[in-house]
């Protein structure tokens, strides 16, 4: 059998590619930070509605 070498992952290889794979990151990372931040509120605000 032929033996495959491993395919390494290098990342970007431009600067504008970085760039622009670091702005996805962050988006994606602040919608899920936002979203939680929102499920928590309404949690909390119905738990207190209902519990009071």
């Amino acid at each position: 059998m032929a033996s495959h070498g491993t395919a390494r992952y290098t990342g970007p290889e431009t600067i504008e590619a970085l760039t622009a794979d670091r702005e996805k990151l962050w988006a994606s990372f602040t919608s899920v930070t936002t979203g939680s931040v929102i499920f928590m509120i309404v949690l909390l605000a119905g738990m207190a509605f209902f519990l009071l």
